[in-house]
């Protein structure tokens, strides 16, 4: 309880940006922020009315500096109007079948926007720490598992390559300017708000619901790890107090997740035990090139920043759970556009 009122006390009034603040993780991290009373400027391209952020009575609070991640006159010109402290570079291309498809726009936005943003970050001197969000995806396919923070980035398909890119280089302007910057990378996030129902998660939950039999476009028997997006936002922001109180993690990395490694059929059953559904899933074996095996060892976020999630695997899907459920009954009884 104590640490959770420091750290409330560590963002009161601090001017935050979050880039790709209207996204999963972003939206979580803004809804975070600002129920610890930080003065939060969001980045976004887009401003999408069912964001989840937009969704609440907290969008007022926000600054919103609309924009491409890929503008660096305006990254500059935001870290400069309002005066930024603390960084959270969560904008990516993050769907890895359209980086597969259209891998120019994901390589522009994932490495050109975060070079692009550390490079102005550089030029700031209000700027004290930077969070850059990388991916498990980094890691690539290894010979040994769980993945640890000292393997090498073997990212090799689109998606992965751009995240491994970023990565590194956040940890070049660490190691070369002296850039308070660190790195995340998390496992599979999830939670309410997420409305890529391509997504194996809100995909099944969705379906259930209907219900109809979800869809598997693998073979299900992918294994990943996961991680509920309320509880990446905590890490993220845990990260940049820690940075904020010990310059040494500068070029440092952190895996964040449950640690609880399940096949794509395994969840898809996990959601429907909770849900009480004894619908069989629909197995098409259609996905290519993704890695068979990922998941993380959280050891050195646990030992090195104390770290410990706010929920278990099951807790967070039944949060996420309700969330669709009320969504999805608003949206049955309001046939509107929007």
């Amino acid at each position: 309880m104590q640490a959770e009122r420091a750290e409330a006390g560590f963002w009161r009034q601090r001017s935050v940006l979050v880039t790709g603040g209207t996204g999963l993780l972003g939206s979580w991290l803004v809804r975070r922020l600002l129920m610890a009373d930080a003065d939060v400027v969001c980045f976004a391209r887009t401003w999408p009315p069912r964001a989840l952020v937009c969704a609440t009575e907290l969008l007022q609070r926000v600054k919103v500096v609309r924009a491409d991640i890929r503008d660096q006159a305006a990254v500059a010109r935001a870290l400069g109007e309002y005066e930024i402290d603390t960084v959270f570079h969560v904008a990516a291309q993050a769907i890895v079948g359209e980086a597969n498809r259209n891998p120019v726009p994901t390589f522009e936005t994932n490495v050109q926007g975060t070079w692009g943003l550390l490079d102005a970050c550089r030029h700031a001197p209000s700027v004290r720490q930077i969070v850059v969000a990388s991916s498990d995806k980094a890691y690539g396919e290894q010979a040994t598992l769980p993945y640890r923070e000292g393997m090498a980035l073997l990212g090799h398909h689109p998606y992965e390559a751009s995240k491994a890119c970023a990565d590194m280089i956040a940890t070049a302007y660490a190691l070369s300017y002296d850039l308070p910057v660190a790195v995340t990378r998390c496992g599979n996030f999830f939670g309410g708000g997420d409305l890529n129902w391509n997504r194996i998660i809100p995909g099944t939950i969705r379906s259930l619901l209907k219900p109809e039999p979800p869809l598997v476009r693998s073979d299900g028997r992918y294994v990943r790890d996961y991680l509920y997006a309320d509880d990446g936002a905590a890490a993220h922001m845990l990260l940049a107090h820690k940075l904020a109180d010990d310059r040494r993690l500068a070029g440092e990395a952190f895996n964040f997740s449950y640690e609880v490694r399940l096949t794509v059929l395994e969840l898809v059953e996990r959601v429907a035990r909770l849900l009480g559904s004894t619908l069989s899933p629909d197995v098409r074996n259609e996905t290519m090139r993704e890695i068979r095996e990922q998941y993380l060892s959280t050891e050195k976020a646990r030992q090195t920043l104390g770290w410990t999630p706010h929920y278990s695997m099951d807790d967070a899907l039944r949060h996420t759970i309700e969330w669709y459920r009320g969504y999805l009954a608003a949206e049955k009884g309001d046939t509107r556009t929007t």
